[in-house]
């Protein structure tokens, strides 16, 4: 759904900078919980970073670039798009603000955080998971990663995407600029909203020449609900390097919905998923003409989530109604071995954190 005020009336956000960060919100009590993960060896605890259950349940990058080209202006303008979805039973709406930023060819135009852009943040996030990186600061309550061009480009090129040095600024100015607001309605009527840009805050150096650029120290500052959920403690560990693997967006989101809702998962425990429920809540099966081709996509996305060892077995039902209409799917999910024990892992290891953030704080002189 579309708003009806075009964008090209309102004043564009304008990018705000990284506040000075104080040493000790660099290795903070929340902090330390946040980047210590449960693992046995080493290559266990790189695989790992933290899922954030309301902003990742939040269908916050479902406009794909080809769609986004079709839905500009012949002045370069997108609208604000509105999003329904449900988070724990409660509907709620996601409006999200187009940041409007110079393309290659020197020309501003209107993009929607998209599919590099979700990517740029699940690196950042990885990168604040390691220490001297991350930043918790309660006072300010901001949280968010400190890097360079070079770290951010090497972290996506290990998990297999390479982009070049414009293309992170770009996403990170998208990121910067592009606001998303989520609305809730009451039994009354009235609306209760929260609306921030997706990096909160960015500070950077930026030259023509990237290669002198690449060792410069930028600081990002990740959305509230991201400073919310370590204060917390609501965030879950999962396997990071999974779904950076994932070649769709659809697969990405499945697991980043196992990983916050499945969580009793056992060989022997299965778990529903309605394809009604995917498309709403999910936005990324809204551009199919025909539903038994979103149908296929969404089936396409099960069976790379087996081939990546997350799921052993998935069993689909189709409900039909009058004349044979195909109306919704329900798919039955039986995790592997694997994947139970990492869910077990992220349970422990979040109860053992709210356990140790209940523990008395020391006096500060």
């Amino acid at each position: 759904m579309m708003s009806e005020e075009p964008t090209a009336k309102r004043k564009p956000p304008r990018r705000k900078d990284v506040a000075p960060v104080p040493d000790d919100a660099f290795a903070s009590r929340q902090l330390s919980l946040f980047q210590g993960f449960l693992a046995n060896t080493t290559d266990e605890r790189e695989a790992l970073s933290n899922a954030v259950d309301l902003w990742d349940s939040i269908p916050r990058y479902a406009i794909s670039r080809v769609r986004m080209n079709a839905m500009r202006t012949a002045e370069g303008f997108l609208d604000v798009m509105e999003l329904s979805f449900n988070y724990r039973g409660k509907p709620l709406t996601a409006m999200i603000y187009p940041a409007r930023i110079k393309d290659k060819d020197g020309k501003r135009l209107s993009f929607y955080p998209s599919a590099r852009e979700e990517l740029i943040e699940h690196a950042l996030r990885k990168i604040a998971a390691e220490q001297h990186a991350g930043f918790f600061h309660k006072p300010s309550y901001r949280s968010g990663a400190r890097f360079s061009l070079h770290q951010l480009r090497k972290e996506l090129e290990q998990q297999g995407h390479s982009l070049r040095y414009d293309e992170l600024i770009e996403g990170l100015d998208i990121l910067s600029l592009s606001s998303i607001e989520i609305v809730a309605t009451n039994d009354d009527g009235d609306e209760a909203f929260a609306r921030s840009t997706y990096l909160a805050a960015l500070t950077g150096v930026r030259r023509k020449d990237y290669e002198s650029d690449r060792e410069a120290r930028w600081a990002a500052q990740f959305h509230p609900l991201v400073t919310q959920s370590i204060d917390q403690v609501t965030y879950r560990q999962f396997n990071y390097q999974r779904l950076m693997k994932c070649s769709t967006q659809l697969a990405r989101w499945l697991i980043g919905q196992l990983v916050l809702k499945y969580t009793q998962a056992s060989i022997t425990n299965s778990f529903e998923m309605r394809y009604s429920t995917i498309k709403r809540d999910s936005s990324l099966l809204n551009g199919y003409a025909r539903e038994r081709d979103a149908i296929a996509a969404l089936d396409g996305a099960w069976n790379e989530l087996k081939t990546l060892r997350a799921l052993a077995t998935i069993e689909k039902a189709e409900h039909r109604g009058t004349r044979a209409k195909l109306e919704d799917v329900t798919y039955t999910l039986f995790p592997t071995r694997e994947f139970a024990t990492e869910q077990k892992a992220a349970n422990r290891r979040q109860g053992d954190a709210k356990a140790s953030d209940r523990l008395p704080r020391p006096a500060i002189d």
